[in-house]
């Protein structure tokens, strides 16, 4: 019997240890699904290409830095850095300055463009019959009952049963009231004259192979039309949280800002208030937690927009958000045209309300108008104008002269894209964004 037992008992915790190990090999699995490695060192490249055209604004590289997206009189245009080829174009649909393509952006981490293009409605006006729920009641006869009075050959004789009868048919006819007939008719349809939105905004996102593949054309992607896009509206900025698919983009009109959100099953909210002016914003790569430059009236303040919920992260007017990588919100404050102090709180799951800013670094940047900032993957901060990037790592401000004519940063901050112009040309030249 106990011979028995052991046996039982032994080939038990066999079996327990193989599920043990085979639960943790699939659970192992699932984690790499949900949680792929992937390899987070920038990919840099040294590289010199030849351009047609003198005229390029609004300069972006790609993800791996072999295509670059610009804009040439009007004319959206891919350039594939390695083949030295143009190959995607789409021009304006007239010679309106505000249709085309209004905006693009390269996601963070693949070849892929989105871009939003602008053009006139056809059909600015349209006419709907409408038809009736209900009946309405119409008046269609009126009738009238009286007694015929008696004459002068009637016979005088009284009887006492036609007396009563009498008396009693004077008062069931003489003072019965008029009756009104009436019956129900249904209404009749009409036609209603309808103002539609006289510009017609749609989202598409372009889709690019690889640089070395000569063979298979990029896609272009049709996703959706904004409805509640105003005509004429510039897009201001446009940040996009590629782990929750939202998309977040300001659009400025000559009567309104409006601050929209994009989600994955296309559906599009306004968030933003009446009368908010919205200076900057960044987008949490991790939670899709929104955080934004928000001034109404007097009031400036950095915000984080949580689902429904506004939390307040800073209420110092000198306050400004610069970006957020890995885990971290990147605060700057701006004094007098200089970024004096650079400050951190944590992008949590939950946004709380003013959490503990937690200062990094403290000197004096050129900080105006004409500066760019970002978020390096080192989490560098990059700021840098036409002849200068300011790199600010692990607390230590580094330099870099830039010198071309036009000077652009990879938004991941290690790639320097220097344009000089050559004649009808311009020469683009990638090289790796280091410290002197």
């Amino acid at each position: 019997m106990k011979k028995k037992l052991r046996i039982i008992t032994v080939w038990t915790l066999i079996s327990l240890l193989l599920q043990y190990g085979a639960y943790s090999y699939l659970n192992n699995k699932v984690k790499q699904v949900m949680n792929p490695k992937t390899n987070t060192a920038p990919i840099t490249l040294q590289l010199k290409a030849e351009i047609p055209g003198s005229n390029l604004t609004n300069i972006q590289v790609s993800y791996a830095k072999d295509y670059i997206a610009y804009t040439e009189s009007g004319t959206f245009k891919v350039f594939n850095l390695k083949k030295e080829k143009v190959v995607f174009e789409k021009a304006a649909p007239s010679n309106d300055k505000s249709l085309g393509v209004l905006t693009y952006q390269w996601l963070p981490d693949r070849n892929t463009l989105l871009y939003f293009y602008a053009k006139k409605n056809p059909n600015p006006v349209s006419y709907v019959t409408v038809y009736p729920t209900k009946t309405e009641p119409q008046k269609t006869t009126q009738t009238q009952t009286t007694t015929q009075t008696p004459t002068s050959t009637d016979p005088k004789t009284e009887d006492p049963n036609e007396k009563t009868n009498s008396k009693t048919n004077d008062k069931s006819t003489s003072k019965e009231p008029a009756k009104v007939e009436t019956k129900e008719t249904p209404a009749q349809p009409h036609v209603e004259k309808r103002y539609n939105n006289p510009q017609i905004t749609e989202l598409y996102s372009l889709e690019l192979p690889d640089s070395d593949d000569v063979t298979t054309a990029p896609d272009d992607r049709f996703n959706q039309t904004i409805d509640s896009f105003p005509a004429g509206g510039k897009i201001e900025e446009l940040v996009v949280s590629t782990f929750t698919n939202l998309m977040y983009l300001t659009v400025k009109s000559e009567s309104s800002e409006l601050l929209l959100e994009i989600d994955v099953m296309k559906n599009v909210k306004t968030l933003s208030k009446s009368g908010e002016t919205i200076d900057n914003m960044s987008a949490s790569d991790r939670y899709g937690t929104l955080y934004i430059d928000s001034k109404v009236g007097s009031t400036h303040q950095v915000l984080a927009l949580d689902s429904s919920k506004r939390v307040t992260i800073s209420k110092n007017n000198s306050d400004q958000i610069l970006g957020i990588r890995d885990g971290n919100v990147y605060i700057g404050e701006v004094k007098d045209n200089q970024l004096v102090k650079i400050k951190t709180t944590d992008d949590l799951t939950h946004v709380t309300s003013n959490p503990s800013l937690k200062t990094e670094w403290e000197g004096t940047i050129p900080f105006d108008d004409s500066v760019r900032t970002l978020i390096g993957a080192d989490g560098q901060v990059v700021v840098y104008d036409n002849q200068t990037a300011y790199i600010v790592t692990n607390g230590k401000l580094s330099e870099v002269k830039l010198h071309g004519d036009e000077n652009y940063v990879s938004v991941d901050g290690a790639e320097l894209i220097q344009l000089t112009k050559d004649g009808n040309s311009t020469i683009a030249e990638l090289q790796p964004l280091k410290s002197n």
